[in-house]
């Protein structure tokens, strides 16, 4: 032990103390309650920098503080080891994924411990590793014995710089979430998962997750998308076969003047089929798989792009025949991949009616009437009443939605519908780094899925694993032949790999038995610490990785492998760390390397600055200056230490404050207790409860003095026994080392969390407002103990108030002890 503290050296020193006295391994406790502490984990497929430190350490100061308060804590750290990140960066530098992601696995490991990471290390997984993935395979063959999973030939969204397939949530603005570059259309046979069998309770179950950013619970609500309306059959004689619309607008039905379809709608090369436009078709079709790889942002404004298709319907309503066109501005993904045109009450198809000729049929007219097909400048889709509409000429629009239902459901081209934005989750990625989807295709038995006793299906040493638009392990041929489970015969694996997010779906559950070898998880662990209480992570994994470990909990759960529906009971999404103004990105040129902060300044210094620059959920711009001045402060916090070696055994642990310097401090020490545990069990918000410490210290230095010497021993002695604890979530390192030399017994991080004293909490004195008839006339202080008797005897005696009484008498006095006397009057009788 040294009177100097040097950050570098002492935390390296605690970091082997807390190894070797296994501070935090976690075993199942029944007597204690449980606190399941969970960050998302990472990517392995790059180096840690300080923009990727603030997620672990928020989860960090939550874990800690949580354990301090007697909770049984579970927090484990794992890899996301599969996947496009660390294939790419693998592809980038001329190496094998596996060697790259090993080797940045090891780098991590390194930099959570040396920030101070309290993790459960024996509970450590990877998901690239045959231990995990074969669990992962395990997961895919029970939704598949589940009818959760099935193989369907289908137009899929396409990264042509990736050469993969990506679900529809992995598309954004149009671009591939990796690497941005335009997606395209293209058909192929896929693996589905079924996640659209749960879209209901997927949507209804947000009402359970209180815990939950309400931003976060409606971008869910919002991909899950679910319409009510109904479904209308639109008859095509030259087919002999139906095209069925789903609509949300029923009630338009007669104002329907034409019918677009998709160009991915199956129907569109039938109907074009040996007419003389059909060369224009198929190549508008191919332009516009092209085309679906524009960001959304101002699609709206971009003119509407259709072909006729020489064809036309009928109108099921009023008996005509209308147009069939097909348009790049309808999605297959939506609906049924068909429209009906109604422009006069709805804008796109307004945009397309004027641009292409189309006619425009008013059916609901907004109360006080006037509008006009030929003069309209805009789609009107507000309420109204019904027109134009045969017998339901004069109704509500809003009533009419379920009449037209009920009488084309009469006439048998309707019926009620519900639809969902959300589609079934396609799972098949045409690259070498995932786990192998455990299916073999037999001749005589078909499609059959790889027993269990045989997994894991291993992922083999492929040498050739760029990507080429068809998987790298179709390239190997002993990876491809096998034999049957079922026949014996000659059969082929399944080339295709698992989407990252599978992993990913389901690790939380792993971590409660890393080791369990019978299955992906033991059921008693599993139902001691699951659900997650606390899971903190970014915003950008709202749809995709939390939606996806929603539906598997759900699935597990209807199976009774996990006690409650949902993952994550409390949910924390961190803002960014910026630098310049901008994400931390080494293609910006503006990372933050931890070394150089950790030598100079030490882990604790990072952590704190990190966590007190801003409420958690907001972004913070790294700032030298804020570094340095949180270093300063830790500093400051050390020196009141370094002055009184083992003072916590030569003094009482209960002091009798005498005199009002020594009071005034112990509220200040007790209000510190009451604001942190609040700011942090309550509130998350990490950041004032790291300036209610530097004002507490403030607050110690006015009363023993910059010589630190000052002040009555035992009252100093409870506030540093204090102030080492509150801090100890956030600053690990600097409190263990105060809390040794000032005679702390065992390590501070298994001390009990301080308890304040309500008496000491609350002010001795308090402000009483006094009003005259309903107007502030006076304020005084007055003990907070104060009767109501006390309180008005003070209020009528005072000078100013007897200024506003001269010559009226009270009525009435209404005393509110602690807050206000309100004097009522009247005038005096003469």
């Amino acid at each position: 032990m040294t009177a100097s503290y040097e950050p570098g050296r002492r935390e390296l020193y605690w970091l082997d103390r807390w190894q070797e006295w296994d501070l935090y391994r976690t075993e199942q406790d029944p007597t204690r309650p449980k606190y399941y502490c969970l960050e998302m984990f990472p990517y392995p497929s790059g180096d840690f920098h300080m923009g990727h430190a603030r997620n672990y350490t928020i989860g960090d100061v939550l874990a800690r503080f949580h354990r301090m308060n007697g909770y049984n804590v579970l927090h484990p750290m794992g890899y996301d080891a599969f996947g496009l990140p660390a294939e790419n960066a693998a592809i980038l530098r001329g190496m094998h994924p596996a060697r790259w992601t090993w080797q940045n696995i090891e780098k991590l490991r390194y930099w959570f411990r040396r920030m101070g990471y309290s993790y459960d290390w024996e509970r450590e997984i990877a998901t690239c590793h045959p231990d995990y993935y074969r669990w992962t395979q395990w997961m895919f063959l029970f939704l598949h014995h589940r009818g959760l999973t099935y193989r369907a030939r289908a137009p899929v969204n396409w990264c042509p710089q990736c050469a993969t397939v990506l679900a529809n949530e992995q598309v954004v603005q149009g671009g591939c979430w990796r690497c941005h570059t335009p997606v395209v259309r293209k058909e192929l046979e896929q693996w589905f998962f079924r996640i659209t069998a749960y879209a209901d309770r997927l949507l209804d179950d947000l009402k359970l997750l209180d815990g939950w950013p309400e931003r976060v619970k409606v971008m869910q609500a919002n991909w899950i998308g679910r319409s009510e309306g109904a479904e209308l059959r639109f008859r095509v004689e030259e087919l002999g076969e139906d095209i069925t619309v789903f609509t949300t607008r029923q009630d338009t039905v007669f104002g329907a003047t034409f019918l677009v379809l998709a160009p991915e709608h199956p129907l569109v090369k039938r109907l074009a089929a040996g007419k003389p436009g059909e060369s224009r078709v198929l190549e508008f079709i191919a332009e516009a798989a092209r085309h679906r790889g524009e960001p959304e942002d101002g699609a709206a404004e971009r003119p509407k792009r259709g072909l006729f298709l020489e064809s036309y319907c009928r109108n099921p309503a009023t008996g005509e025949d209308i147009p069939i066109w097909v348009a790049d501005y309808v999605l297959m993904e939506y609906g049924t991949g068909a429209v009906m045109g109604v422009p006069a009450h709805d804008q796109r198809d307004f945009e397309f009616a004027r641009q292409y000729g189309l006619p425009v049929r008013v059916v609901v007219q907004p109360p006080g009437g006037g509008l006009d097909a030929d003069t309209m400048t805009a789609a009107y889709d507000g309420p109204g009443v019904m027109v134009n509409s045969g017998p339901f000429d004069g109704t509500p629009n809003e009533e009419g939605k379920a009449r037209v239902t009920a009488w084309g459901q009469e006439r048998g081209w309707a019926r009620p519908a519900v639809q969902y934005r959300l589609r079934d989750w396609l799972v098949s990625r045409q690259r070498y780094w995932g786990a192998p989807i455990p299916i073999v295709y037999c001749e005589r038995c078909g499609i059959v899925p790889v027993p269990e006793e045989q997994l894991p299906v291993l992922l083999p040493e492929v040498v050739d694993f760029s990507p080429r638009g068809m998987s790298p392990l179709a390239t190997a041929p002993e990876f491809i032949n096998t034999t049957c489970p079922t026949c014996g015969e000659p059969a082929r694996r399944e080339t295709d790999t698992m989407d990252t997010f599978v992993c990913s779906s389901w690790y939380y559950m792993r971590y409660v038995s890393p080791r369990y070898t019978a299955g992906p998880f033991q059921k008693e662990a599993a139902f001691y610490w699951l659900p997650v209480d606390q899971y903190t992570g970014g915003i950008e994994h709202a749809i995709l990785h939390l939606l996806y470990s929603r539906f598997f909990t759900k699935v597990l759960y209807d199976a009774g492998l996990v006690p409650e529906p949902e993952p994550f009971r409390r949910l924390l999404t961190q803002g960014m760390v910026l630098k310049d103004g901008a994400a931390m990105s080494k293609s910006r040129g503006n990372v933050v390397e931890p070394a150089p902060i950790v030598e100079k300044y030490g882990a604790d210094t990072a952590r704190v600055f990190e966590l007190f620059a801003a409420p958690p959920e907001k972004e913070i711009d790294w700032s030298d200056r804020g570094v340095e001045g949180v270093y300063r402060f830790l500093m400051r916090v050390w020196r009141l230490a370094e002055v009184r070696p083992g003072l916590f055994r030569q003094v009482p642990g209960h002091p009798e404050a005498a005199d009002a310097a020594a009071r005034e401090v112990r509220r200040l020490v007790h209000r510190t207790i009451k604001k942190v545990t609040e700011d942090v069990r309550d509130r998350f918000m990490l950041n004032t409860a790291v300036a209610a410490l530097m004002e507490m210290v403030n607050g110690l230095y006015a009363y023993v003095g910059e010589d630190r010497t000052g002040g009555d021993p035992a009252v100093v002695a409870e506030a540093l026994h204090v102030l080492v604890r509150l801090l100890a979530p956030f600053a690990p390192f600097i409190t263990e080392e105060m809390w040794q030399l000032l005679g702390g017994e065992g390590s501070v991080h298994r001390q009990s969390w301080p308890a304040y004293d309500p008496g000491l909490v609350a002010a001795e004195q308090v402000t009483v407002v006094v009003q005259v008839d309903g107007r502030v006339r006076h304020r005084f202080q007055a003990p907070v103990d104060a009767t109501r008797e006390e309180l008005e005897a003070e209020a009528l005696a005072a000078p100013r108030v007897r200024q506003f009484l001269d010559g009226r008498e009270v009525a009435r006095v209404v005393t509110v002890p602690g807050k206000l006397v309100s004097i009522a009057t009247r005038p005096a009788a003469s």
